[in-house]
């Protein structure tokens, strides 16, 4: 039976990644050796650093000025690089759910943190609109995506201050204006890479303008200066990432994923509007393309177990909800392909008929 993985993160990955990592282990670059072997300073890796990072450059039109990065320690260790680099008196946040709210606290401990606005009061269900960001603050951090309530922010915001964006769940999913951004970070394990790396995409002059002292492995110039090399980098990820990148661009670039993307999501959410035993839990307008969440409606909420493990029994795999909002979660990044979008909507079809 096929599997269609619907998984969060770790999630999905193009196949072709997936098959030339396995090669890889086996055997790089015909050297006899395994990547898992090599030195992160030969040349044969260090090729594929520089190819890495010059095709996230590519892909999203990195402007000059902009240092691109890959560090170890996941997005979550960006909660606190960001403050440790940037946040010298105030910084700003939109709490749009549980790992903004992470970022958030992390940044309490180095200065004044201020909540713009949050959407808690709807469990999460909407992204806040017509707040103010304070016009002395340091930076403004967002959340562009939010996996574990469905929401995403789908456009590039114009700010007054530095603007910083957590894109671990949909970066290349979509066009995004860098010169926008002081800081783009991203976790790789969803739609880049396996897990074990996180994409950085840093403005280069925003850099050691706070007055206190940085650990060297917290600092963005160290790691710009050593070319993402300062410590020994997460070599197998790194690999897996220019693999996705390059399918990437030979499927039409990010303009291309967004097309897809929009599509997918389109034959989605057409059915969960349409199913009479479903119902969709993020506000219309701010609908995810890569996480769609949707419980059961009204009245049919005891066939929620049931519908799960009919789903299960049809090979989608990943789909129960996060425990914030129960139902389900159909994650959509990128290497999902139509085909297991419509066996989804297939299945819901079936179990709706049998009802």
């Amino acid at each position: 039976m096929q599997k269609h993985n619907f998984s969060a993160g770790p999630s999905i990955l193009p196949r072709v990644a997936i098959e030339a990592t396995a090669q890889a282990v086996l055997d790089f670059n015909g050297s006899g050796l395994s990547i898992m072997e090599v030195s992160h300073r030969g040349k044969d890796f260090d090729a594929v650093m520089n190819e890495a990072q010059a095709f996230v450059k590519e892909l999203l039109s990195v402007p000059d000025g902009y240092s691109v990065l890959f560090l170890g320690g996941g997005a979550s260790m960006q909660f606190c690089m960001v403050p440790f680099n940037l946040l010298e008196k105030k910084a700003a946040y939109l709490n749009t759910g549980t790992w903004a709210n992470k970022a958030m606290k992390e940044a309490k401990g180095f200065g004044e943190t201020v909540e713009v606005a949050s959407s808690k009061d709807a469990n999460f269900s909407y992204i806040p609109k017509n707040y103010t960001v304070p016009s002395d603050a340091d930076y403004f951090h967002i959340t562009t995506n939010n996996t574990i309530f469905g929401t995403e922010l789908k456009e590039d915001l114009n700010v007054d201050t530095i603007l910083v964006a957590d894109m671990s769940s949909d970066i290349f999913s979509r066009p995004v204006d860098v010169s926008r951004y002081g800081i783009i970070y991203a976790g790789a394990q969803k739609n880049l890479s396996c897990a074990g790396v996180t994409l950085v995409i840093v403005k280069d002059e925003l850099l050691g303008k706070v007055s206190r002292h940085i650990p060297s492995m917290l600092d963005y110039r160290v790691h710009i200066k050593d070319g993402s090399m300062f410590n020994t980098p997460p070599v197998l990820p790194i690999y897996t990432a220019l693999q996705t990148l390059k399918w990437i661009k030979a499927n039409g670039g990010v303009a291309g994923m967004q097309q897809l993307n929009e599509a997918k999501a389109a034959v989605l959410y057409s059915e969960i509007d349409r199913n009479k035993l479903f119902k969709g839990t993020a506000a219309t307008e701010d609908r995810s393309l890569m996480n769609i969440c949707f419980v059961m409606a009204d009245g049919y909420q005891e066939l929620e177990d049931e519908f799960l493990k009919f789903a299960q029994s049809k090979g989608m795999v990943g789909i129960k909800g996060h425990r914030s909002i129960g139902g389900f979660r159909a994650s959509t990044y990128n290497a999902m392909p139509v085909a297991s979008v419509q066996a989804l909507v297939d299945c819901m079809k079936e179990f709706e008929a049998n009802k």
